[in-house]
This record gives C-alpha cells, sequence and structure tokens, in this order.
C-alpha cells in the first residue's frame, strides 16, 4: 500500500500548476498546433510589389515561348490536363480508372460510364480548359491574398491525382511537382512564396493558351485525329472546329481575367 501511495504522490507532483497532468498537456500541446497550421494555411498575405508580379509574368513567358523550354515545361500542362478530364469524370459520376502521363507531353485518362451524354462531353472537353481555368481560380486567390493557401491546394490536387496515376513517368513527374510546391510552402519565406506561386499561375495562363493552338496546326496537317476536340465533334455532332473556337475563347478570357487580377487593374 505504501508502494501505491507513493506513485500517486509522483503522479500529482508531475501534474501541472493548474492540475493538468503530462498526458492533457500533451494533448492540449497538439490543439493549438493543428490550430497553428490551419490559421498559416488560410491566413491572408499581403501583396507582393509590382516588379515581383511583372517578373513572374515574364519568367512564365520564358517557359512557354521557346520551344525547347517548352517541351520540357509543357509536363505540368499537361497534369493539369489530364487532372481536368479526372476530376469532371468524377464530378459526373464516372468510374475513373486511371491517369498515364508520358515523356512526350502527352497523357491518357481513362474512364467509365455511359460513352454518350452530356458526363462523356463534360469530361471531354474538360482536358484544354482545365489549365487556364485553374490559373484564373489561381489569379483570383493570389489577389485575394491567399498565396499559402494556393500552395496547399495545389499540393493537395497533386497528392490526389498521383493515386490514380498509373505509370512510372507520369507518377515521378506529379511526385516533383508535387513536392516543389509542398516545400516552398513549407519552408521559404513570404516573397519566396509569393514568387513561386504568382510564376505557376501566370505558367497555367500563359501556357493554357499554346496547346489549342499546336491542336489547331495538327488537325490542319491531318494529324490528332482522336483528339479532344474530334472526340467532342462525333459526340455532339457540333464540327471540331467549334470546339477549337471554344478552347481558344477559355484560354483568352481566362488569361485576359486573371491578368487583371494579378495585376490589379
Amino acid at each position: 500500500m505504501d508502494e501505491i501511495h507513493s506513485a500517486y504522490r509522483e503522479s500529482l507532483a508531475s501534474a501541472a500548476p493548474d492540475g493538468r497532468t503530462d498526458q492533457t498537456l500533451a494533448a492540449d500541446s497538439i490543439g493549438p498546433s493543428l490550430g497553428d497550421l490551419w490559421d498559416r494555411v488560410i491566413s491572408t498575405q499581403p501583396a507582393p510589389e509590382q516588379w515581383l508580379v511583372i517578373a513572374t509574368a515574364v519568367l512564365a513567358l520564358v517557359a512557354v515561348a521557346p520551344r525547347p523550354l517548352w517541351r520540357l515545361s509543357r509536363n505540368a500542362i499537361t497534369i493539369a490536363h489530364e487532372g481536368g478530364h479526372g476530376l469532371i469524370a468524377l464530378l459526373t459520376g464516372r468510374s475513373l480508372e486511371g491517369i498515364r502521363l508520358h515523356s512526350d507531353t502527352s497523357g491518357l485518362t481513362v474512364s467509365r460510364g455511359k460513352p454518350t451524354g452530356i458526363g462523356m462531353i463534360l469530361t471531354a472537353a474538360a482536358g484544354y480548359t482545365a489549365p487556364p481555368l485553374l490559373g484564373l481560380g489561381g489569379a483570383w486567390l493570389l489577389s485575394a491574398g491567399h498565396i499559402t493557401l494556393l500552395l496547399w491546394l495545389a499540393t493537395a490536387l497533386l497528392l490526389l491525382m498521383l493515386v490514380m496515376i498509373r505509370n512510372a513517368y507520369g507518377a515521378l513527374t506529379v511526385i516533383l511537382t508535387g513536392a516543389a510546391f509542398l516545400l516552398i510552402s513549407w519552408l521559404a519565406g513570404t516573397e519566396v512564396q509569393a514568387g513561386f506561386a504568382y510564376t505557376a499561375v501566370w505558367f497555367l495562363l500563359l501556357g493554357g493558351v499554346r496547346p489549342s493552338f499546336e491542336l489547331q496546326v495538327k488537325r490542319r496537317h491531318g494529324g490528332a485525329p482522336d483528339s479532344d476536340a474530334d472526340q467532342l465533334a462525333r459526340l455532339t455532332h457540333a464540327p471540331a472546329v467549334l470546339w477549337l473556337l471554344l478552347f481558344h475563347a477559355v484560354a483568352a478570357c481566362s488569361l485576359i481575367g486573371g491578368a487583371r487580377w494579378l495585376l490589379a487593374l
């Protein structure tokens, strides 16, 4: 009995002055840390200087305009393109079988469901429209000061996409892209986060314009017979050129609207 009472006295001695034990203090320490993390994610950050916004636009343009750099950077646009197919397939009730990303910057998203109808049409139309629309959404977040939130949302979307990747090159591409967003959002300072986020959004807006023009050139020379535009033409009996015009319009409007938000015009 003396040993029991001695142990009890020791446990009381380890309690905090206000009566809380070590276990209670440990549990309480988790709460504030999670709260601090949530506050960090949803908090707003000050807008960067105008020169930085313009510099990130130039940097994104350099990644999009020259063909040698575009052949590398286009992989990021392909991630957004195939991710758009996959997301809309799920939202319209289709079963997403998997996504493949290839080293030639092409991709393939396989979903199962009704081969016709609005779900299939929206899924097919989501590819070319996804990068500029994601850029537009990102520009809106940045204009509201949610730089960290944008980085974390991008990381979460890439993580969700990784689950559906079905080839090694695609997995490597998504992992490297997601790691860049995660490391910047977790370790970098405010200015570095802002520069990275603005560059990424500008890249989506500018890079979302070029693929539809490339598709137009391919079709003019008899290539890409199974492109998204041609699939949509078969699904809707509307000419493929109308779908190409839609892709152009979405990209152009997103670029104009996103630029106005980013430049605070």
